[in-house]
């Protein structure tokens, strides 16, 4: 177990050197950028200080993340055989989230969680930019929905159990390749427009 905050730069680099240490001379083939707050609050009461934190914790922390690894990762699409992109051979997976779907607000708005909402839309935006930016070396990049999962930011009354969102996510990840790049999809592997 390594710690990392990922909104400490601080944090992220000692996280990275102790990754890169353990790896000892080999590169990392999958980056999960699982950083996530929530506030239930509506646009009539969001202000600039809950805006900035959840774009600090759902956006920057994952682009910060993704940029200090880099390294590791080209390594491990350099020393890869395989062809094309996958996740078993160098990928960033930014869990995301359904309510940051400009599509499908209208169906998903009776929970407003406008900073939430927003910043997840925003790192849905990273995915897609990191995609065509690291296609290049050999990376994949896509952001997955968990669901809505029992946890203590979806809370007990969440639809689904951890252990049946985290196999979820575990049977998609082996599925996605180059045309996937960029892409955004469910925990039960079905595609999320943006």
């Amino acid at each position: 177990m390594v710690k990392l905050d990922a909104v400490n730069p601080a944090s992220i680099e000692e996280a990275t050197r102790r990754v890169e240490e353990q790896l000892d001379g080999s590169g990392l083939n999958l980056v999960i950028n699982n950083a996530g707050i929530f506030s239930d609050v509506s646009l009539a009461t969001v202000d600039s200080e809950e805006m900035l934190g959840a774009y600090k914790t759902n956006v920057v922390g994952p682009m910060l993340v993704g940029q200090a690894f880099l390294p590791l990762l080209k390594k491990a699409a350099q020393g890869s055989s395989q062809k094309g992109l996958s996740c078993s051979k160098a990928a960033i997976v930014n869990i995301s989230t359904v309510l940051g779907s400009i599509e499908r607000v209208p169906e998903t708005f009776s929970n407003p969680a406008i900073s939430y909402r927003c910043s997840k839309a925003a790192l849905n935006m990273l995915t897609q930019c990191q995609a065509l930016s690291y296609a290049e070396d050999g990376i994949l990049c896509a952001a997955v929905h968990p669901g809505w999962v029992q946890t203590d930011m979806g809370t007990q009354e969440a639809d689904l159990p951890v252990d049946e969102s985290v196999r979820g996510i575990l049977t998609v990840l082996p599925t996605l390749s180059e045309k996937h790049s960029g892409s955004f999809w469910s925990w039960a592997g079905k595609t999320i427009p943006w």
